[in-house]
């Protein structure tokens, strides 16, 4: 969706950014989930800090933000969200931002100035998006996937991310899990699963394995290595999450991030590795808004923390 002008003050109107590895989306959302201006523009995990907050406040500057605006920002981790300070040593992306008063150089570069810019974890976003306007709305308990580059996770208990307790992995986080005794994304990412192709196919180097989006369509036409590649790694994310289904106890497990467009193909082995020891599993469904809901979500947490926080000078 392209920019268009904002001409109406609503004031349950809010401004969002969403920050990606290659991308900055900036959009108003209305309180109804309603995004009636949005503007996605390219952004380099890799460059400068200097040059990354000013694409991020480049993209924020278009979409008609009144001045003293409450901002929900949506942020890879890890990311002090409280001090909004960048935390990505030894991330391979964003690592100029390390130790970078983020919340500081985006109110200086944001025109007209926010009053206040509230941070969130991407996974969280998109989880909160989808409770509020999507496929986990109605759910006490909802566990939010995003495949992707990595596996991002959000246990959501009546709309509200669960971070510590028994219940939940560390900080909420299945990334933070380990498979057969390796770190999960050693065994479940972009970059496992196009290992375990190449290893299968016999592939004399790596990187010559297709990108996963043809090794899903591969193996829906049937393909035995790329069918390996999907039960194996998608088999040990449902391996690894599965003590946590039992604790946790969610009512449906929703899906986003680049990967839930196959679905039907991944979705087989995740839910055999979840059910392995006979297990109860709840239904697997897809986002209903996967590239929306992180801005919906975002903007709901900007509403639900303007009474917890007190206006910042530009």
């Amino acid at each position: 969706m392209t920019a268009a002008a904002h001409t109406a003050a609503d004031e349950d109107t809010v401004p969002v950014l969403e920050v990606g590895g290659t991308h900055v989306t900036a959009a108003l959302v209305t309180a109804d989930g309603h995004i009636p201006t949005s503007i996605r523009q390219e952004l380099n995990s890799q460059a400068q800090a200097a040059d990354i907050l000013d694409t991020i406040a480049g993209a924020a500057r278009h979409i008609g933000a009144p001045a003293g605006a409450r901002w929900g920002v949506a942020v890879p981790g890890p990311f002090d969200c409280a001090r909004g300070v960048g935390l990505f040593r030894g991330m391979g992306k964003f690592e100029s931002l390390h130790g970078v008063d983020v919340a500081a150089g985006l109110r200086a570069r944001i025109q007209p100035a926010p009053a206040w810019l509230c941070f969130l974890n991407d996974a969280d976003a998109f989880a909160l998006g989808e409770y509020h306007d999507g496929a986990a709305t109605g759910h006490k308990r909802a566990l939010c996937l995003t495949l992707g580059t990595g596996v991002g996770s959000t246990f959501l208990e009546e709309g509200h991310p669960l971070t510590q307790g028994h219940n939940v992995p560390p900080e909420g986080r299945v990334h933070r899990l380990t498979v057969d005794g390796l770190p999960l994304e050693e065994v479940v990412s972009r970059q496992a699963i196009r290992d375990r192709y190449a290893q299968t196919a016999a592939l004399h180097q790596k990187h010559a394995a297709p990108d996963v989006r043809e090794i899903m369509a591969a193996a829906r036409g049937g393909d035995a290595a790329a069918c390996d590649a999907v039960g194996h790694c998608f088999g040990a994310l449902g391996r690894a999450l599965a003590p946590w289904l039992s604790r946790f106890g969610p009512q449906v497990i929703v899906v986003g991030g680049s990967m839930a467009a196959s679905l039907d193909v991944l979705g087989p082995a995740l839910l055999a590795g979840l059910s392995e020891d006979g297990r109860h599993v709840p239904p697997l469904r897809p986002a209903q808004r996967p590239d929306q809901a992180p801005l919906v979500g975002a903007a709901y947490w900007a509403r639900a923390t303007a009474t917890e926080q007190q206006p910042v000078a530009p």
